[in-house]
């Protein structure tokens, strides 16, 4: 006899799969009579809820994989702790992998590597191609993050980078300044996220009918702080003249107000600086840093809810999410 899938209690009781889950978990606010709609389901269907049902009928584990470039990355430590969070809230246990960037790294996460160990993976590439994401992954539930182009027939949540990069430059220009440069790209072959924050960088200053010069373009060796005040410092000391700079990340803000502090260049008086990520850190900068925050929570919950789906048998062509993102101004770029 098949087993009963999530889904099918969805089907049964005319809800979406999301408010199944919601039921399965008890999350409270979910309302007394949709409760009891898709409780009545399950036990028409005789569908087993419960984590040790749920091992026993598919084999299931309970345990996820989150796999990411580098794990020391602020960013990325704190984004792994967000989905750890609420992975457990929904039942699960969460294994971490870092993959280096390295495309056989990636390539082993893609082709289930974990098969048998964890029910579904949550992947953010760095070398992989949306074609080689599609031509390598198996059956195992799969949800992608970041800002590469996922395949059709994979799941994919992200923030508008276009959007945040477009924003950042702008509000830059809105306090007066001509010359805005970008820091913290790779020397190198470009990341994804690097290339559409610098699409986002050109728009905004286009939009501002400000000069696109690539001499304002700063690479680093690589993605730290470290590396960005290097990079800023040789570029300062070689004639670079700036009174604005959106970098890459907050790691190449921090760098940048080193280099900039270093030569008695003022922040914000000489030159306004803004992050993106809105690590922690960001609020304890001196002086603080402007930035750009993705909703890191609702991010989570979106990438566990389509995983989820997934996992309960959904077979449909990828979704794609798109989750908030805000300008958090401080004191390194405030408000005019």
């Amino acid at each position: 006899m098949a087993r009963v899938r999530l889904e099918d209690v969805a089907r049964h009781a005319g809800v979406s799969m999301k408010t199944v889950s919601n039921v399965v978990h008890d999350f409270p606010h979910v309302s007394v009579r949709m409760r009891e709609r898709v409780q009545a389901a399950i036990d028409e269907l005789g569908y087993r809820p419960n984590a040790m049902g749920r091992g026993l009928a598919t084999g299931r584990t309970g345990l996820l994989a989150l796999a990411l470039a580098d794990v020391t990355i602020p960013y990325f430590a704190e984004l792994a702790r967000m989905v750890s969070t609420h992975a457990t809230k929904r039942g699960y246990r969460l294994l971490l992998e870092q993959t280096d960037s390295s495309l056989e790294e990636e390539r082993a996460i893609v082709s289930a590597s974990e098969a048998g160990l964890v029910d579904g993976v949550i992947f953010q590439p760095a070398a992989m191609s949306s074609f080689e994401i599609a031509k390598h992954r198996t059956d195992v539930p799969i949800v992608l993050l970041g800002e590469g182009p996922a395949p059709l027939s994979v799941d994919h949540v992200m923030i508008d980078n276009v959007e945040g990069a477009t924003t950042v430059t702008r509000h830059l220009a809105s306090l007066g300044r001509r010359r805005i440069g970008f820091l913290g790209h790779e020397q190198g072959r470009q990341t994804q996220t690097s290339k559409v924050r610098i699409m986002g960088y050109q728009r905004g200053l286009e939009l501002e009918d400000l000069p696109v010069d690539p001499a304002l373009l700063v690479a680093s060796s690589a993605i730290s702080a470290a590396a960005a005040a290097e990079a800023l410092g040789t570029a300062l000391d070689g004639g670079l003249s700036i009174d604005g700079l959106v970098c890459r990340d907050d790691l190449a803000a921090i760098g940048a107000l080193r280099a900039l502090a270093e030569r008695g260049i003022s922040v914000p008086d000489d030159v306004a600086v803004t992050g993106w990520d809105d690590i922690t850190m960001a609020s304890f900068t001196h002086p603080t840093l402007t930035t750009i925050a993705a909703d890191t929570t609702a991010l989570a919950d979106a990438a566990l809810d389509l995983l989820e789906e997934r996992i309960a048998g959904f077979e449909g062509l990828g979704r794609h999410v798109m989750v908030p993102h805000r300008l958090v101004v401080r004191e390194s770029a405030p408000s005019a």
